[in-house]
């Protein structure tokens, strides 16, 4: 991890603890505008928030301006929808909502699981603007808290800060001069690592069904095909240059194997599936323990 006498600046947001560590104390100017970035995104993306344009798109049709960052989101996200088949979707809010996964955090389904409309039938997302034809419930989970940290990343770096370590909950960035090793959390356990990985600036994502899970079976990771949570992956860690990219492939890998990913994208990879076996790319830094 970077040096021990690096200072910590933590906060909550969009639901989730944020650490950014940096060798210099961030002056109260810098904390505020941060923290700024983070409420003007939850502003607009979160669907737990009534007052947002996400929740203003489930209510009923229109045309709705995004801010710039809607440009690569919905770039990404398209492309992984036509890799997948439809399987990653951001149209899965409704479906995660059907399963108790709503705004209220009820956590009790309402009903069967049901897949979400398909993207050419409900959305059209040209660069920053997206037009609902119908009441949708977008979550753009799977790459908006990656994405979000790049922003900050941004944000820091135009104040002056070009060393730092921002920590989402476990999605990490970090920008220095050595290498930090990460622990990989187990996946049935979180109290013990089934590896290390390290990172040399650039990110390392995870995701893991384990993470939100409840009911019988219930998981925050669906299928965008059937609204049926996934079973085969259990864990998947990325590294990238770009957050929002890292993230969002981590959530992929429970769909498209990690071979064909690194087809369209550059990144490294492992995945751990249910049965306890593994994948891995090539070139992924970590090393797992036997």
């Amino acid at each position: 991890m970077p040096q021990p006498d690096w200072e910590e600046f933590r906060f909550d947001g969009i639901g989730t603890r944020w650490e950014i560590t940096t060798p210099r104390p961030l002056p109260a100017g810098v904390r505020a505008r941060l923290l700024a970035v983070v409420e003007a995104y939850d502003g607009e993306w979160s669907r737990f928030r009534p007052d947002s344009a996400v929740s203003a798109m489930a209510r009923q049709p229109g045309r709705h301006e995004f801010p710039a960052e809607a440009a690569a989101l919905g770039g990404l996200y398209r492309s992984l929808y036509d890799l997948s088949a439809g399987a990653m979707t951001p149209l899965i809010g409704g479906s995660l909502e059907r399963l108790g996964y709503d705004a209220t955090y009820s956590l009790r389904p309402s009903g069967s699981p049901t897949a979400p409309p398909r993207w050419e039938d409900a959305l059209d997302w040209d660069g920053t603007v997206l037009t609902n034809h119908v009441p949708v419930v977008l979550d753009i989970g799977a790459a908006g808290k990656g994405q979000l940290v790049d922003l900050l990343a941004a944000e820091l770096r135009a104040q002056g800060h070009g060393n730092f370590l921002i920590d989402a909950s476990g999605d990490l960035l970090y920008r220095g001069p050595d290498v930090i090793t990460v622990a990989l959390e187990h996946p049935y356990d979180p109290t013990k690592a089934i590896g290390t990985v390290a990172v040399s600036g650039g990110a390392l994502c995870a995701s893991a069904s384990n993470r939100r899970v409840w009911g019988d079976g219930l998981n925050h990771v669906l299928d965008g095909t059937t609204g049926l949570p996934v079973t085969t992956a259990v864990a998947t860690w990325t590294v990238a240059d770009s957050t929002m990219l890292a993230d969002a492939l981590a959530t992929a890998l429970f769909f498209v194997p990690g071979a064909d990913l690194e087809n369209h994208f550059d990144f490294s990879w492992l995945t751990v599936f249910s049965d306890g076996s593994a994948a891995y790319s090539a070139g992924f830094e970590g090393t797992l323990f036997t």
